[in-house]
């Protein structure tokens, strides 16, 4: 006998409950409302930033509510470095930079797991520059040879 095909299996290890639990204790919100809210801002912001194989891999990682969310944007014609990102949530939820970095931060971090350590390098390759601290990660350069 054989085995029928199966589907090639999600690496999700969280559901999207277990995502926004996992957000609210990294944010510190006092509601699963607000955490949903910060959660789908992020990802929607961060759907216009990433286009490709690393959209489609990430997706793929994320609980299907959250891949809906990130996958419903049509990826931006100019991308925006790690603050103008910030800022693009800051102004979208109407709120604080400072509260829009610690809502992108507590997000992007869960995020970051998900995707596990050689997705997220391929993101922020394609990524400009400013978002590995975003997702917890430090951002190490290459030094600039002296002119």
């Amino acid at each position: 006998m054989y085995d029928q095909p199966r589907a090639n299996p999600s690496p999700t290890t969280m559901t999207f409950d277990q995502m926004l639990e996992r957000v609210r204790y990294e944010g510190a919100h006092a509601t699963r409302e607000r955490s949903e809210e910060a959660v789908r801002t992020v990802l929607a912001t961060l759907g216009r930033q990433l286009t490709g194989e690393e959209r489609v891999d990430l997706a793929q990682r994320l609980p299907v509510e959250a891949a809906l969310t990130l996958t419903a944007q049509s990826p931006a014609a100019e991308q925006l470095t790690g603050w103008g990102f910030v800022k693009d949530v800051a102004e979208r939820v109407g709120t604080t930079q400072a509260v829009a970095r610690w809502d992108t931060g507590a997000v992007l971090s869960v995020v970051a797991r998900l995707a596990g350590p050689d997705l997220l390098a391929r993101i922020l390759r394609q990524l400009p520059g400013g978002y590995a601290l975003l997702f917890g990660q430090a951002e190490l350069r290459q030094p600039e040879p002296a002119a």
